[in-house]
């Protein structure tokens, strides 16, 4: 989480590089949320720091424990399966909206950010790989014109990128290399049938590869957070 010290941040933006750190699993779920820390990184008070983990709480991104301070949420594994499970009834809509509504300049944004991910994966950048694929979705979801799925998709990315760092292989991509190219290109082929098809198929990818009956150890390094 890198902070501009000559910016005053508003909470928003504070909030949201801290969104970005953990959909790049730069912090880890369970980990907690060191006001005073975050308030030097950033360069703000600890009340604006405290606004902001505030506000990532009512998103549930963040835990807040009475006495105890804020930590990243950690997804237990029924919370992970009713999360894909959500997933799966809005992405199709999402999918129906974009076909329906989309013009050149939306599927030119799309494929500029393929072009992204793939710059990324060729450079081995894991964690642009792991933000740009939690992004494509959301990006989906904002060229579908649906605020209200919007912003549910501005929740429930990040927190699968949390369910992913949880319950995945450190060393796993958030989302298979062509999955995104397949289902853009049904979309430009305006094959409705195929791209739903193609973004449940990726959906059930993506929790396939995870290891919900498993109770996971975290290896958190504190210092290469804080320090």
């Amino acid at each position: 989480m890198d902070a501009a010290p000559t910016t005053k941040l508003a909470i928003e933006q504070i909030a949201e590089r801290i969104t970005d750190a953990v959909m790049e699993h730069r912090l880890p779920p369970g980990i907690k949320l060191v006001e005073e820390k975050l308030a030097s990184a950033f360069g703000v008070s600890r009340t604006k720091i405290r606004q902001a983990l505030t506000l990532l709480a009512k998103e549930g991104l963040v835990t807040l424990h009475a006495n105890r301070g804020a930590f990243v949420t950690r997804p237990s594994a029924a919370q992970a399966r009713d999360l894909f499970a959500t997933r799966r009834l809005v992405e199709p809509e999402i999918v129906r909206n974009v076909i329906a509504r989309a013009c050149e300049h939306d599927l030119a944004r799309l494929r500029q950010h393929l072009v992204a991910e793939a710059d990324a994966r060729k450079e081995g950048d894991r964690r642009r790989i792991i933000r740009l694929s939690g992004q494509f979705h959301m990006l989906l979801a904002e060229v579908s014109g649906n605020k209200f799925i919007e912003k549910l998709m501005a929740e429930l990315c990040p927190l699968t990128c949390l369910i992913i760092a949880l319950y995945d292989s450190p060393h796993t991509p958030a989302c298979p290399d062509d999955e995104h190219n397949q289902i853009v290109e049904a979309i430009a082929r305006q094959d409705q049938e195929a791209a739903i098809h193609l973004m449940l198929h990726h959906l059930a990818h993506i929790e396939s590869a995870l290891a919900l009956d498993v109770v996971p150890e975290l290896d958190i390094h504190w210092e290469a957070l804080y320090g």
